[in-house]
């Protein structure tokens, strides 16, 4: 991957601040290189030890850099002298040699004899003849590079020291908050356990009571339900028995009537059975009869 984030880079994706098109290309370059993870894990550390520790009022440098644009490589070695540290680290060395500078052109000297400190600048009258202690040769920038490392380790281990002690009193508020936790937690215990037998008898009364009730409910729905169902099914047998009565009667009427028709036809039958007998009998009389 030819993506390599700078230093820029790194402080924008620590503090949420790169763009996300930025942040795809950091992810994935943190994604195939597991060295820049472990870097941004300390840089992660870092910024949690810094953030720990109180702001304090700093007196801006009589020295300001301009900003500069450039191309190519020289974008990357102006983004490296543009961070804050750099920055600061400058100002300071800056501000050193411009002092020494001057105390050179004043012709500054230092003297202590018999207690008493002198500085003076220019020719020193000759007022003692103690001699008095020239100020020592200007400071060479290794000097002043040692002296800033040596700041900067003091720096260091105040704030190892004050993150000792932020972690120390961060570990004593926790077994705080849990010994009181324990404590509110044992308290509930012991108000939950010291109910009476009193208090556990009317509970259990309550529950047997609304027990009955719901009982006495159901059975009530129950018996009421049971009712109007015998009900309906009388009224059901009611209807049929008058459906099949008057289905009975309407049979007997109907037999009755096709007896009656056939005791009628039977009759008309019998009386032209007899009309012929009658007849054919009394004929064959009155042929005798005329002869």
């Amino acid at each position: 991957m030819s993506y390599k984030p700078d230093e820029k880079d790194w402080m924008a994706y620590l503090y949420g601040e790169m763009e996300e098109e930025d942040k795809r290309k950091f992810d994935e370059y943190i994604l195939h290189h597991p060295e820049a993870r472990l870097e941004l894990e300390k840089y992660k550390n870092l910024r949690n030890i810094l953030s720990g520790i109180d702001d304090k009022e700093v007196i801006a440098p009589p020295i300001f850099i301009g900003d500069h644009h450039s191309s190519g490589n020289g974008a990357q070695g102006q983004t490296f002298w543009n961070t804050p540290i750099i920055r600061m680290i400058t100002a300071v060395a800056a501000s050193l040699l411009i002092i020494l500078l001057a105390g050179k052109l004043a012709g500054t000297q230092v003297t202590v004899s018999h207690g008493e400190f002198r500085m003076t600048f220019g020719d020193a009258p000759a007022r003692d003849p103690v001699p008095a202690t020239s100020v020592s040769a200007p400071v060479s920038p290794e000097q002043v590079q040692q002296m800033i490392n040596a700041s900067l380790e003091k720096n260091n281990s105040m704030v190892q020291e004050s993150l000792e002690e932020t972690q120390k009193k961060l570990e004593t508020s926790i077994r705080n908050n849990l010994a009181t936790s324990s404590g509110k937690l044992d308290q509930l215990v012991k108000d939950a356990s010291s109910a009476s037998q009193q208090q556990i008898r009317q509970y259990v009364d309550g529950i047997r009571s609304e027990n009955m009730q719901q009982v006495k409910d159901y059975f009530q729905l129950t018996s009421t339900e049971q009712k109007k169902y015998i009900e309906n099914l009388l009224v059901d047998f009611a209807k049929y028995l008058e459906q099949q009565r008057n289905n009975d009667l309407q049979l007997v009427q109907t037999r009755m009537n096709s007896l009656e028709q056939n005791t009628d036809l039977f009759k008309q039958e019998t009386e032209q059975i007899l009309s012929s007998i009658i007849t054919t009998v009394g004929t064959p009389v009155s042929q005798e009869t005329r002869n």
